[in-house]
C-alpha cells in the first residue's frame, strides 16, 4: 500500500524531468491503438470468412488463438520488462501488432490468418503488459485510477473505429481498413516506445526497502515485494486466478458473440451495430470509474459489487433479447460490459497491493494468463455450447461465472508478510 506521507509525484518528476502522467498518457495511447484486435473482431470475421470461403464457426479458433497468445506472452514479457525496461519490447510490439493487421489484409488461406492474428496478439500482449505496469510502477498511490486510464483506452479506443469498420465490413472493403489500422498501430507504438521508461529501483527505497541490495542480502524489509514464486505460494493468488478465469470467460463470450447473438435472436442490424459499438465504450468508462472507486473504498468490495452486477447484466441481456426489447437489450449489454471490464483494472491493482511493485509486471502477467482459459470459453467452448444448447443457455452460463467471481472477491484478504 502507498504511504500518504510520501510525495510520489515530486519524486517521479525528479526522475523524469516532467510529470509522471505523461507516462500513463503514452501507455494509454498505445493501448487504444491495439484495442481493435479484441473489440473489432466480431465486425470483421464475416467478411474474412466470405473471402476465404469458410464458415463462421471455423473462424472461432482465431479469437481463441488471439486470447491465448495475447495473455500467454505476458509472463515472459513481464519478467523481461522488470529487468530490462519497456523500450526494446515496445519497439517489437509495434512491428508485430502493426504488421499483423497489414498482413491479414493479404491473407489468402485460413492458416495465414491464424498465424498473423497470433503474431499480432503477441504485440498486443507486450503493449498491455508494458502499459498496465507503467501505471503500477509510477503510481503506487493511485493504482486503481491509473490502471483504469490505460485499460479504459484498451476498451474504449476501438469505439472510434468500430463504425468505420462496420461501414466497410465487406469482402472488397476490409483489406484497406486493415492496412490503414495496421500502419497507424505500428507508427503510434513506435512513438510511444520513445517516451516510456521505468523508475529506478531505489526511487522509493526509504519507503519499502526496494533497491537496497545490502538490506535485501541481510534479510531486510522487503516482505511486501513478492516474487512470482512467492506469490504462487499464497492461496490468495489461486483464488484470484479462478476469479480471473471466470470473469474472462463471461466477458469474452459477450465480446466475441454479441453481434451473432443479436442477429440470431432476430434483432435488427442497427441493434447489432450499436451493441458492438457500445461494448468498448462501456468497458472503457467502467474501468476508469471502478478503478477510481477502488482507490477510495475497500478494493475487494469494489470487485464483488462489480462482478455481481456484471452477472445481473448478462441475465438481462438474455431476457431482453427473448422479449424483443431492442433498446433495453443494448442497455443490458452496456451494464454487463461496464461491470465486467473493470476486472482488468481491479486485478492488477490488487496484485500491486498484495505483492508489491518491484515484480509487478511478472506477477500480474502470471495472473493474466488466466485469460487464456477464459478465451477458450469465450471462443471455442461458447461456440460449442451455442450448437449444443442454444444461445440462451450459453449466455446464462456466462452470468453464472460472474456470480462465482463475485463470491470469491468476498473471501479475499491480503497475504501476511510471512507468506513471502
Amino acid at each position: 500500500m502507498s504511504d500518504p506521507n510520501v510525495d510520489y509525484a515530486a519524486r517521479a518528476r525528479d526522475q523524469l524531468g516532467f510529470s509522471r502522467w505523461w507516462q500513463v498518457i503514452a501507455a494509454a495511447v498505445m493501448m487504444g491503438l491495439v484495442s481493435p484486435y479484441q473489440y473489432v473482431w466480431s465486425s470483421i470475421e464475416g467478411p474474412l470468412a466470405d473471402n476465404l470461403g469458410i464458415s463462421l464457426p471455423a473462424l472461432g479458433l482465431v479469437f481463441t488463438l488471439f486470447v491465448i497468445f495475447q495473455s500467454g506472452s505476458q509472463f515472459p514479457v513481464g519478467w523481461w520488462r522488470d529487468r530490462r525496461g519497456p523500450r526494446e519490447l515496445t519497439l517489437l510490439a509495434g512491428v508485430l501488432a502493426g504488421g499483423g493487421y497489414v498482413g491479414i489484409a493479404y491473407a489468402t488461406t485460413v492458416w495465414q490468418l491464424y498465424l498473423l492474428y497470433s503474431l499480432g496478439a503477441i504485440g498486443v500482449g507486450i503493449v498491455y503488459t508494458v502499459a498496465v505496469n507503467t501505471a503500477l510502477k509510477w503510481f503506487p498511490d493511485r493504482r486503481g485510477l491509473t490502471t483504469g486510464v490505460g485499460t479504459m483506452a484498451f476498451a474504449g479506443g476501438s469505439a472510434l473505429v468500430v463504425p468505420y469498420v462496420r461501414a466497410n465490413a465487406t469482402v472488397s472493403g476490409y483489406p484497406s481498413v486493415l492496412q490503414n489500422m495496421g500502419l497507424l498501430i505500428g507508427a503510434g507504438i513506435l512513438v510511444g516506445a520513445l517516451v516510456l521508461r521505468d523508475p529506478p529501483s531505489d526511487w522509493l527505497s526509504d519507503v519499502d526497502g526496494v533497491g537496497d541490495e545490502e538490506a535485501e542480502a541481510d534479510g531486510g524489509t522487503v516482505a511486501t515485494q513478492f516474487t512470482w514464486r512467492e506469490m504462487i505460494g499464497t492461496w490468495q493468488f489461486w483464488l484470484m486466478y479462478v476469479m480471473f478465469v471466470a470473469m474472462s470467460g463471461a466477458g469474452l463470450m459477450l465480446t466475441a458473440k454479441v453481434v451473432s447473438f443479436a442477429q440470431n435472436l432476430g434483432l435488427a442490424e442497427l441493434i447489432a451495430t450499436l451493441s458492438a459499438t457500445l461494448l468498448p465504450v462501456a468497458g472503457g468508462v467502467g474501468r476508469l470509474i471502478m478503478g477510481d472507486v477502488s482507490d477510495r473504498v475497500k478494493r475487494e468490495r469494489a470487485m464483488a459489487v462489480s462482478f455481481f452486477l456484471c452477472g445481473v447484466g448478462l441475465v438481462f441481456v438474455v431476457l431482453f433479447a427473448q422479449w424483443g426489447q431492442s433498446y433495453m437489450f443494448i442497455a443490458a449489454v452496456f451494464v454487463a460490459t461496464f461491470f465486467w471490464s473493470p476486472q482488468y483494472t481491479l486485478f492488477p491493482s490488487v496484485v500491486g497491493d498484495y505483492y508489491g511493485r518491484q515484480h509487478s509486471s511478472a506477477n500480474y502477467a502470471l495472473l493474466y494468463s488466466g485469460k487464456m482459459w477464459g478465451g477458450i470459453f469465450g471462443g471455442a467452448v461458447a461456440g460449442w455450447l451455442v450448437t449444443a444448447t442454444g444461445w440462451t443457455t450459453t449466455f446464462l452460463v456466462g452470468g453464472a461465472l460472474a456470480f462465482v467471481a463475485a463470491g470469491g472477491a468476498l473471501a479475499l484478504r491480503p497475504p501476511t508478510a510471512e507468506s513471502a
